[in-house]
């Protein structure tokens, strides 16, 4: 029997993702961008971080392909915001979990008669599950 393991399988789907980026120039050139944006968020500070982005976008311009050029004039467009993630590493992944949250209880909520029990059904939202012994 074959070994299906992640490392057994990994050189062949490697191989096969290179075979696919050699066909379709444009594919790679996209592909290896899109790896590339990722790096802004390791940057030491706001001054390399802008000079990445800077560099990034002058590079998908000059790729001549169209998506990569309407995202790096978004990306400019949003340059302010995204820098400003430099002075104050912040993220809004604990909102965006709450508002999950309460879409859920909305679903789930459907026929509830008392809106005020709706209500303070959310408030329960923050409270403890478990409760500290001590």
């Amino acid at each position: 029997m074959p070994d299906l393991s992640k490392s057994a399988r990994w050189p062949c789907e490697y191989e096969r993702l290179q075979e696919a980026l050699k066909l379709n120039e444009s594919l790679s050139i996209a592909y290896y961008l899109k790896e590339d944006l990722r790096q802004i968020w390791e940057q030491d500070n706001r001054n390399q971080a802008a000079n990445f982005l800077h560099d990034w976008c002058r590079r998908a311009r000059a790729s001549g392909i169209r998506v990569l050029q309407t995202m790096a004039n978004t990306l400019e467009g949003d340059r302010t915001g995204i820098l400003d993630w430099y002075r104050q590493r912040i993220s809004t992944d604990p909102l965006e979990g709450t508002n999950n949250k309460i879409k859920t209880m909305k679903r789930q909520a459907y026929g509830y008669r008392d809106e005020e029990y709706f209500h303070l059904k959310l408030y329960a939202l923050h409270e403890s599950k478990f409760k500290l012994i001590g």
